[in-house]
């Protein structure tokens, strides 16, 4: 993965991933989960908080956003920045965004001190990512494309030529094509099928 990134792309976990760091008795369960929104984090903490009620901690970290620009980190009880930070600071590493990492703490009875524990869950949170496997995801612009019949060959061709998913076609004496393209693409792509007398173009809500 390169560390530049496009406005309309980024990098994120295909599915999600765990992973186990013991350290002096102490293990650290780490989960990697790819996530759309709050709503998804909600969720998953929910989800891990129930399963492992008995942890002594659920600390966590997550970016989302095209460029990762919204992000938190939670210590759950640890000492301050010993345990979200550097579990943030992976997910940084690793140059992605829409994810959420949570590491669950059961204490093994030794105190592995404020750096103990940052590199502790730094380590359980790199050992999650690198098992994780991950996609470029591409943020599209979806519009409308409407026309009557005797135009279909002209419209076609613009679909053959800029190669736009096409999301749904209704063909008829009056015709609609749903048509989704690369948001870095799409002025461009919208601009060549206006150009067609008698072709229109409605932008659409979906995203």
């Amino acid at each position: 993965m390169s560390e530049e990134q496009a406005t309309d792309a980024y990098w994120t976990l295909r599915a999600p991933a765990t992973a186990l760091l013991k350290e002096k008795g102490s293990k650290f369960l780490a989960f990697a989960f790819p996530v759309e929104d709050q709503e998804a984090i909600k969720a998953a903490l929910e989800s891990l908080r129930k399963t492992h009620y008995d942890a002594h901690h659920h600390c966590y970290a997550y970016r989302l956003g095209v460029l990762g620009e919204d992000f938190r980190a939670n210590d759950d009880g640890e000492p301050h920045h010993s345990a979200g930070d550097p579990i943030l600071g992976q997910i940084r590493s690793f140059n992605l965004s829409h994810v959420l990492v949570v590491v669950v703490r059961y204490f093994g009875g030794t105190k592995l001190g404020v750096g103990g524990l940052i590199s502790a869950y730094k380590e359980a949170a790199r050992m999650v990512l690198a098992e994780a496997a991950v996609e470029e995801h591409l943020v599209k612009t979806h519009f409308r494309v409407h026309f009557d019949y005797p135009l279909m060959n002209e419209a076609m061709q613009l679909v053959k030529s800029w190669e736009p998913d096409v999301i749904s076609q209704d063909f008829g004496l009056s015709c609609t094509l749903h048509l989704a393209i690369r948001q870095s693409r799409a002025e461009e792509v919208i601009g060549a099928f206006q150009e067609i007398h008698g072709i229109r173009v409605s932008a659409d809500s979906l995203e």
